[in-house]
This record gives structure tokens, sequence and C-alpha cells, in this order.
């Protein structure tokens, strides 16, 4: 089923990103959520999707490359 919607999008957006270094897009006339913050990143819904493929390079989340990058080390000394 396609959603005609999103064709007819005129919302502002904006980029989002919480602790865990994980991406979303935002209305820019709600209040971001607790435990999100504003990257500085507004737009349409293309715009903002299109910047978050761009700097997401890595999904998982920080405290799993924590965890690994330090059993990495570990395993290396």
């Amino acid at each position: 089923m396609h959603d005609d919607d999103d064709d007819d999008d005129t919302t502002t957006y904006r980029v989002v990103v919480n602790h865990e270094e994980q991406y979303s897009i935002w209305p820019d006339d709600k209040d971001i959520p607790l435990g999100w913050r504003d990257v500085g990143q507004p737009g349409s819904k293309e715009e903002c999707l299109a910047y978050i493929s761009e700097v997401w390079t890595d999904m998982r989340p920080l405290s799993l490359r924590k965890h690994i990058d330090a059993a990495a080390g570990e395993t290396e000394s």
C-alpha cells in the first residue's frame, strides 16, 4: 500500500540523536522527547533523512561499540 501523505508532507523536521548516538527525525513544532537532543539540522523529511544517511554510518549503539572496542583492546594486550 502506498501512502500519498508523504508526497504532501510540508512539515519541517529536525534531526535528533540520543545518548546511544542513534538518529531520528522529529517534527520541528513539537518538543524534543527526553533523552534526545537536536543536532541542528532542520529541513524536509527527505533532507533530514539524507543527512542521517551521511552521518550515521555505524548503526551499532554507542554502548555496544565501546564494549567491542574494550574487548578488542583486552585481546591485543
